[in-house]
């Protein structure tokens, strides 16, 4: 496919996985060389930059563009695509890499570049909220505060993220919320609030089973407590997707949310996090991103 298009790769060189292996780069490189292809390489230099460099790329004329890198490079790259005819291309290289698990999307060395060759585009959605987009999932809550914790970090990586977790676990106190999609209310006070387009945070971390990130709808899952004594069953059921069977776990699903809590505080988009206030107005553009994905998966 990519033999077709004219393509852009963005390294972003901060990326965990991408700073331990710069070898990423030069792989890049090789591949277009190897195939003569029409494509070049630009390196991201500060937060956000990924977007303006894929808006540049559109202006170029490019049709494909590819985040090389983790979730959240997929979610600046992605972002500038939104509502276009510029395919994503993924070489996922994050600590969780959702959006790429959920769509069979094989990490750098294990097939990422051949997907690039004989891969096909998908359509996928997009989620909003307050008017910020994300591709695997939002939340607040617990894990906004992990997010937070651990986009500070030098070194990441899954050892690393339970780490932060277990750190901020003791600290952290559930939030008192409204959750509304237009037919029914929730009020509850929750631990973690998650509004997920596939059905995984990464690592295989299933937060949402059964979600599709074609079907114009978003899945929420609420878990409202965690303590010491359910803590290890809640985390064995979302590694075993079986979280929709915890007392403590509600899932909503629809096209539009609204929720509300007591002031303002953090939310993260595809584990990017942001200030934003009291209400997050939560919505969805059904199939507004073109992604590349093996022959299989579509």
């Amino acid at each position: 496919m990519i033999k077709d298009l004219k393509s852009r790769f963005i390294f972003n060189p901060r990326s965990g996985h991408n700073a331990r292996n710069p070898y990423l780069l030069d792989h890049a490189r090789q591949f277009i060389a190897e195939h003569q292809l029409d494509a070049d390489v630009v390196l991201t230099e500060r937060p956000r930059h990924a977007t303006d460099l894929a808006r540049r790329a559109i202006e170029d004329g490019c049709e494909l563009v590819i985040a090389i890198g983790g979730d959240g490079t997929m979610n600046e790259v992605a972002a500038a695509l939104v509502g276009t005819q510029t395919i994503l291309g993924l070489i996922p290289c994050g600590s969780g890499n959702g959006l790429g698990r959920h769509l069979g999307i094989p990490g750098p060395g294990k097939g990422a570049f051949r997907t690039l060759l004989n891969g096909k585009p998908r359509p996928i959605d997009t989620g909003l909220t307050n008017g910020i987009p994300f591709f695997n999932a939002m939340g607040i809550g617990f894990d906004a505060e992990i997010s937070d914790r651990f986009n500070r970090l030098s070194r990441r990586g899954l050892e690393a993220y339970a780490r932060t977790a277990v750190s901020a676990f003791f600290h952290f106190r559930p939030q008192v919320c409204t959750i509304t999609n237009g037919q029914s209310s929730l009020l509850t006070s929750a631990f973690i609030v998650s509004i997920a387009n596939s059905d995984q945070y990464g690592n295989d971390c299933f937060i949402a089973p059964g979600a599709e990130v074609d079907d114009g709808r978003l899945n929420v899952t609420v878990i409202k407590k965690v303590d010491l004594f359910n803590a290890l069953p809640i985390a064995v059921r979302l590694f075993t997707g079986t979280i929709d069977g915890s007392k403590n776990v509600q899932r909503l699903c629809g096209s539009h949310f609204v929720i509300e809590r007591a002031g303002p505080g953090l939310l993260h988009t595809d584990g990017e996090t942001h200030e934003t206030g009291a209400i997050i107005e939560i919505s969805v553009l059904a199939r507004s991103l073109r992604i590349m994905v093996p022959p299989q998966t579509t």
